[in-house]
């Protein structure tokens, strides 16, 4: 089956920071991108045995930014805001988990613009480390794009759309 959402690679490659944003970006992307042209119900439908949806990836996704680049690097909120859960409540649109997760993305890039360098380290220490903005751009990235697979899968169960 031919792809039908492909996306090309960021050939971004100017400097650590751009680069890293780049790829996080691209990530973030292909995570919207599955969210596209589904209506309300096929967002919320869970495809397989664990309950997953489109839409639980994005709200758990946009609870990972604010906790990783709003608590631990820029230092806003607490540790306990948030719950990472992947069932979104039945009296929250799908509109409402999306627009939270750009806005998420958005607050996610001023932190890490006003952080500036990669080596900065965090505001609040990671189990005691005081880990730099470098370790949380790839964790995050990386938490991105393996969900970005998830959400890849699921949207190929519902419609047969493909691609990253």
């Amino acid at each position: 089956m031919p792809e039908t959402q492909r996306e090309p690679v960021p050939r971004t490659d100017t400097g650590e920071l751009d680069t890293a944003l780049a790829f996080l970006g691209f990530a973030r992307g292909c995570v919207l991108k599955k969210a596209e042209g589904l209506d309300e119900e096929q967002l919320r439908r869970p495809l397989v045995d664990s309950g997953t949806s489109i839409l639980g990836l994005v709200q758990h996704l946009a609870d990972g930014e604010r906790y990783w680049f709003g608590y631990h690097l820029a230092g806003v909120g607490g540790p306990d805001d948030r719950d990472f859960s992947m069932v979104v409540p039945a009296d929250r649109s799908a509109e409402e988990v999306l627009a939270g997760y750009r806005a998420a993305i958005r607050d996610s890039d001023a932190a890490i613009t006003a952080a500036g360098d990669p080596a900065r380290p965090v505001a609040v220490p990671v189990d005691g480390e005081p880990l730099s903005l470098r370790w949380v751009l790839a964790h995050m990235t990386g938490e991105t794009t393996r969900h970005a697979g998830h959400a890849d899968i699921l949207r190929e169960q519902l419609d047969g759309a493909t691609g990253r």
